[in-house]
């Protein structure tokens, strides 16, 4: 369940005088596994973006449920709203996975180095970043996951390459290499439900580098 609130919180949505509940994403699977968790077999629809491409939902009613996460954190309208979570130490990481999933990247990539001498020096990327519009939510992240490993990061805005009085700020919580391979091994145990995509990021790097799940 602390997963599922991590889900909620970023891609779904509470729906305010229906207590109704809401969970959109690009990745079916990801909208497929938000309905296991919760042992729901509700349909899923897939409708068209604006962008051309496709997103796929869910939507429910349940009392109790929507209580439960307004409880624990959640509310409704909350994209500029969102602050920290109820969250017991223990089901901190399944959680932060769960924000990961829905709103952060994990980037990997090998780039060639910037030198004149030699053509064969490259070095790997691996950064771990979290995106809200609530600051507040990207420092209250910041501040758990440093309570419960020692890494510590600052949240940053994102520079828009266009300003626009109408937009809104938006932040970023970065994490890099180093960070990673603490941070990535605790968010993605053996068999815990994810969005397989962006697990397979970390486990084809930990596998080219001979690091053992855990």
């Amino acid at each position: 369940m602390a997963y599922i609130v991590g889900l909620t919180a970023t891609d779904g949505c509470l729906v305010s005088g229906r207590r109704a509940i809401n969970f959109k994403s690009r990745d079916r699977d990801l909208v497929e596994t938000y309905l296991r968790v919760l042992g729901r077999t509700n349909a899923i629809r897939a409708e068209p973006t604006r962008a051309g491409g496709v997103v796929f939902s869910t939507q429910f009613h349940d009392s109790t449920l929507y209580e439960w996460f307004r409880s624990v954190g959640l509310t409704p309208r909350k994209s500029l709203t969102l602050g920290g979570f109820d969250v017991p130490e223990a089901q901190l990481f399944p959680l932060i996975r769960g924000l990961l999933d829905g709103d952060g990247s994990i980037i990997n990539a090998v780039y060639r180095a910037d030198t004149g001498r030699r053509n064969d020096c490259y070095w790997e990327y691996l950064v771990t970043t979290f995106n809200s519009a609530s600051r507040v939510h990207l420092e209250w992240i910041a501040e758990r996951i440093a309570r419960a490993t020692g890494l510590a990061s600052k949240v940053q805005e994102v520079r828009r390459r266009i300003a626009r009085p109408d937009r809104r700020p938006y932040f970023t919580l970065r994490y890099g290499k180093r960070a990673s391979l603490i941070l990535l091994p605790s968010l993605y145990p053996p068999g815990s439900p994810c969005l397989v995509r962006k697990r397979a990021i970390w486990r084809a790097y930990a596998s080219r580098h001979g690091i053992v799940p855990r």
